[in-house]
């Protein structure tokens, strides 16, 4: 019986060995814009988040996240400034490091994510501002109230992944989350809320 288990675990390391040799050595993505190719992307909602911070009643800076987001972009890299996004976050996905936070969150007080299930950006327009940055401007959409916001948006890394091309960026913005009826808590935690948003895209196939 030994010598059986011995055999099944020779031939489970001999079956994985062709696995762990595909595993690259080098990340697929690389910050270099050559890369783009042009076309419809989608998001990779497995790779993509925003992140908010506060403070907190002066004590300490607290971060939260709002995962699995979906949505497009439509770029050519020769005319980067017709680039167009929109990106859907649900607000059911909202998570922090305290169960009974989250939860509050979702409700009335805040983002009452059960009568407002998804929060909405949508680019208006790309205006280059370097080789690898831009600013986005465009409408959020959070609790059925729409303001304009800019995003200062980063090149991070382009390249293929799981035989995808994948196009990723980062941008911040800072919110006043008055103005979309989440005023909760104010001025014991701020009402002005930067907001972190990293997002990968894969191209239609």
């Amino acid at each position: 019986m030994v010598r059986s288990a011995a055999a099944l675990l020779l031939g489970f390391s001999l079956v994985a060995l062709p696995v762990v040799a595909q595993v690259p050595t080098t990340p697929p993505g690389i910050s270099d814009v050559r890369r783009v190719t042009a076309g419809t992307y989608t998001v990779d909602p497995g790779h993509s988040q925003v992140t908010f911070t506060v403070n907190h009643l002066g004590f300490s800076t607290y971060r939260g996240f709002f995962g699995s987001p979906t949505g497009s972009m439509t770029i050519d890299p020769k005319a980067p400034a017709k680039a167009k996004v929109a990106i859907d976050i649900p607000m059911s996905g909202i998570t922090t490091t305290v169960k009974e936070l989250d939860e509050h969150l979702k409700a009335a007080d805040f983002f009452d994510a059960a009568k407002y299930p998804t929060a909405r950006f949508e680019s208006t327009s790309v205006r280059v501002t370097g080789p690898k940055t831009a600013k986005i401007a465009g409408n959020l959409t959070v609790k059925g109230l729409t303001k304009p916001v800019v995003l200062d948006t980063v090149f991070v890394g382009a390249g293929t992944m799981m035989g995808k091309r994948t196009i990723g960026f980062d941008a911040t913005t800072t919110v006043k989350r008055s103005d979309f009826g989440v005023s909760y808590g104010i001025p014991l935690v701020p009402d002005a809320v930067p907001l972190q948003i990293s997002v990968a895209f894969e191209k239609a196939e």
